[in-house]
């Protein structure tokens, strides 16, 4: 029996032939990443196991993007372990105040993954990768303290789910409007512990930053990991990026996949996420009368340059609605530079908004956009659980970034079209 692209990843790594679905694996870590939240859990385990070196100081990524510029003394207190552990080891990847980014963007910008490598991070979104080819995933901080040490975990090799896409995306819609259909179709839990993996003539409309986004949610149907195929987008993205050797890898054409899941992206619409989860998928059209409080653009799953793009095209020469708050994040602060140069900075500004530095903040109900209780927010990141944002009484409705600016500007739930 053939395997899908996943499995091909961690049978090279794990210096395997073949891997079958269910099987255990000692796996070799091309790069392994923690945060300010994640990585003091993972560096006082790594001091109570009496380790006192690192694999490779060049394969560990150390990104203080939560909490950062720190909100509060326990912030500043983990920040500091931090960066008292990568000084120790001379981490090279250690990214803080002033060169910081969200993780999940930062590390494809910076050429720190390439195709066919293999990843954990001590976040769950880790699974980010795969729109490059590459195997990633989230583990635990305890996972992250033994893998900094050896370079090394083991997996069980998770089964697939094959998602064939067709078709071309309409006006307005995106990859977090295919992720937030796909997941709407299978549940969160529809593809706990699976790969999955993206194919089909459908993958060649969507730019690497659908990509992005789409496997950064692949968890939130539960999966292992969410992966796309290399091909000529993937090349562009990773050219004079990438500085060393790496390997494209495709699925056999006799792999098993436990299931297909069948696309048109042409029948896909501007979907928003109701609370109080991301499968709770409606059609944006729907939803105008829903008020809200506020908007939040941004974060690992929609802070790329072309997400602040699609916002920016929205609002220009509009203001938000009276009563509504519009919180712009971008993702790195590179996006920041082209969004300044680009002349979007302005647009965001004129139109009522603020424009925070690189960070998570409200995407995890840590700081610069916390929701008090009764309070609506169309918020493109990833997760809408209950007091994901701030209070239990509050509710978060995910979109992607040109259905959070087009409510911003309505007051209310709203189609860009619509405007």
């Amino acid at each position: 029996m053939g395997m899908t692209m996943t499995q091909k990843i961690l049978a090279k790594h794990a210096g395997l032939e073949s891997v079958r679905a269910g099987q255990l694996i000692q796996v070799k870590l091309d790069l392994v990443l923690g945060n300010d939240i994640t990585t003091p859990v993972a560096i006082n385990e790594f001091e109570a196991a009496g380790f006192n070196s690192v694999f490779d100081k060049s394969k560990i990524a150390l990104v203080m993007d939560h909490f950062v510029p720190n909100k509060d003394i326990k912030a500043a207190t983990q920040c500091k372990q931090c960066r008292t552990f990568a000084r120790r080891f001379d981490i090279d990847n250690y990214f803080d105040v002033g060169d910081m980014g969200i993780e999940h963007a930062l590390l494809p910008e910076k050429g720190l993954v390439g195709p066919g490598e293999t990843v954990i991070g001590a976040d769950s979104h880790t699974c980010t990768y795969g729109a490059l080819g590459a195997f990633s995933t989230g583990g635990g901080s305890t996972d992250m303290a033994a893998a900094m040490a050896s370079g090394e975990l083991w997996f069980k090799v998770p089964s697939a789910i094959k998602v064939n896409l067709t078709g071309k995306l309409r006006p307005y819609v995106s990859g977090k409007d295919v992720i937030l259909t796909l997941i709407g179709m299978i549940g969160v839990d529809g593809a706990r512990y699976q790969s999955l993996e993206f194919t089909g003539p459908g993958v060649a409309e969507l730019s690497i930053y659908d990509r992005l986004t789409i496997s950064n949610m692949a968890i939130e149907a539960g999966g292992k990991n969410g992966i796309f195929p290399v091909d000529d987008i993937t090349r562009a993205y990773v050219e004079g990026r990438v500085n060393r050797p790496w390997t494209a890898f495709e699925a056999d054409p006799d792999a098993e996949y436990e299931r297909t899941v069948e696309i048109d992206l042409s029948q896909v619409d501007c979907t928003v996420a109701y609370p109080h989860l991301p499968e709770n998928a409606h059609p944006a059209k729907e939803g105008k009368e829903i008020a809200i409080d506020q908007i939040v653009i941004g974060s690992c799953t929609n802070g790329q340059l072309a997400d602040m793009e699609a916002a920016a095209a929205i609002l220009k020469g509009k203001h938000l609605a009276k009563g509504v708050r519009g919180i712009i994040i971008p993702a790195t602060m590179s996006v920041y530079r082209e969004c300044m140069r680009r002349g979007y900075t302005d647009i965001f500004m004129d139109a009522g908004c603020i424009v925070s530095t690189p960070t998570c903040g409200p995407c995890l109900g840590g700081y610069m956009g916390i929701l008090a209780a009764g309070e609506r927010c169309v918020s493109t990141t990833n997760r809408n659980f209950v007091g994901r944002m701030g209070h239990v009484d509050s509710e978060v409705y995910l979109a992607s970034p040109a259905v959070a600016a087009a409510s911003g500007i309505a007051g209310h739930i709203c189609h860009p079209e619509s405007l």
